[in-house]
């Protein structure tokens, strides 16, 4: 009869208060008595609010693609969304007038949709599979700068990606490829396995060739240094021999001009003596006979004259009538010889 109610609203609800089409009071958490005939409250939820989506779209080479997900976001500016939006609660104080506030989430998901459709729909299907965490940066940026959603007075909190899947003949065909892909990747691995291995061998192969090589080069470097040893031996022995041999041959040259040396002074000493002889000779051919027998008889001895003397008696024996020549002549001649 008297329209007379009373409102009392929690704090998460922001509140404003008009009588006869004029703002008397707003905020948060509000209590008070209203006519019902000539008031009109407006109640904005200033809590975060959940809105889920689920998208199916076509990529850029034809294939359907669905994206499920959600987006958290709160009226920061409750004036703005009451003047754009009906928040104004009907006359039992209990229920919205209109269908307004339900419709909020549902702005903001067709926001997202907008957005996310011309991103996948440029996109090709193996490419957009692996989009979800870019794609929330990209749609919480330009959902946070959107024009729309600023008149609004919404802030976007929070944006999750949960899903991103092909159509079941799409992802049967994807699965089919991926499972051919990891059975190659599994032949590759024991291709790849079995050449390393067999790397392995030429390796452990090779390293003892090379120890094999290394061994023989070491031998042959031990014989050619016993080979040189040998040859340096056998020059030093040849530098000596012929270092002998020429110590020889000069020996031999020295006494050979020795023994020539000698000849020629023995030549020049006959020489000398013939020459000698040849002179005394000579001068011994000019002499009186009588003077050689006076020089010859002054240099000989008793005996001598003796003998002598018997030889002249000799030749002369037919000359001489008598000769007498006792025993003491020859006993004294005997006693001279013996001493």
């Amino acid at each position: 009869m008297f329209n007379l109610n009373y409102s009392k609203a929690d704090s998460s609800t922001f509140i404003i208060k008009s009588v006869n089409g004029r703002v008397r009071q707003q905020g948060k958490g509000l209590s008070f008595w209203y006519n019902s005939a000539t008031t009109s409250i407006a109640a904005l939820p200033l809590n975060a609010q959940e809105a889920p989506f689920i998208f199916n779209f076509q990529t850029s080479d034809f294939q359907g693609l669905r994206i499920q997900g959600q987006i958290s976001f709160q009226v920061k500016a409750p004036e703005k969304a009451a003047e754009v939006l009906n928040f104004n609660l009907s006359k039992n104080g209990k229920s919205y007038a209109s269908e307004d506030p339900l419709k909020l989430s549902d702005r903001v998901v067709r926001i997202a949709q907008t957005l996310i459709q011309a991103k996948i729909q440029s996109t090709p299907l193996r490419e957009a599979l692996l989009l979800s965490q870019s794609l929330v940066t990209l749609v919480m940026e330009q959902l946070i700068e959107h024009p729309s959603l600023e008149a609004l007075g919404i802030a976007i909190l929070d944006v999750s990606i949960a899903a991103i899947t092909p159509s079941p003949e799409t992802l049967k065909a994807l699965e089919a490829e991926a499972r051919e892909s990891l059975l190659k990747e599994a032949d590759d691995a024991i291709y790849a396995r079995r050449k390393f291995s067999v790397e392995q061998e030429r390796t452990i192969k090779e390293a003892e060739l090379e120890t094999d090589l290394s061994v023989q080069r070491k031998r042959q470097e031990i014989e050619e240094a016993r080979l040189e040893n040998e040859r340096t031996l056998l020059r030093e022995q040849a530098e000596i021999e012929k270092e002998r041999l020429e110590a020889k041959v000069n020996a031999e040259a020295k006494r050979k001009e020795l023994v020539a040396l000698s000849a020629e002074n023995q030549r020049t000493q006959s020489e000398a003596d013939a020459y000698a002889i040849e002179a005394t000779m000579r001068a011994y051919r000019e002499l009186p006979v009588e003077n050689l027998k006076a020089m010859a008889l002054a240099k000989m001895d008793s005996q001598q004259l003796m003998a002598m003397a018997f030889e002249t008696l000799a030749l002369n024996s037919g000359k001489i009538g008598e000769l007498n020549i006792t025993p003491d002549l020859f006993s004294q001649f005997m006693k001279k010889g013996s001493k």
